[in-house]
C-alpha cells in the first residue's frame, strides 16, 4: 500500500517534534499499514533534504526517442554502439 501525502506529513511532524523513530511510529500506528522500510526511507530523506517531496531529477531517467529507436538519454548512443558491434 502507498503512503499518502498525509501520512507522510504526519511521520515528518511526528519526527520533527517528538523525535519518533520508525519503530516507535510503527508501534503506535499499527492500523496505518506501514512497512518499516518506507518508514525508514521516509525519514533518511527528511534527515537529508528537510522534505518529503520528491527532488525534481530524482528519479529513473526517460527514454528519449531517436532516429535509431529507444534509447535511454545518458549513454544510449553508446550501448546502442556496443550492442551493434
Amino acid at each position: 500500500m502507498k503512503m499518502s501525502q498525509d501520512d507522510a506529513i504526519l511521520i515528518k511532524n511526528l519526527y520533527m517534534s517528538k523525535q519518533y523513530g520508525a519503530r516507535r511510529l510503527l508501534s503506535d500506528l499499527p492500523d496505518k499499514g506501514w512497512k518499516l522500510g518506507s518508514i525508514d526511507s521516509l525519514l533518511k530523506r527528511i534527515r537529508k533534504t528537510g522534505t518529503i517531496v520528491q527532488q525534481p531529477g530524482s528519479g529513473r531517467p526517460r527514454l528519449s526517442f531517436s532516429s535509431g529507436g529507444p534509447c535511454a538519454q545518458s549513454g544510449g548512443q553508446a550501448r546502442k554502439a556496443l550492442i551493434s558491434s
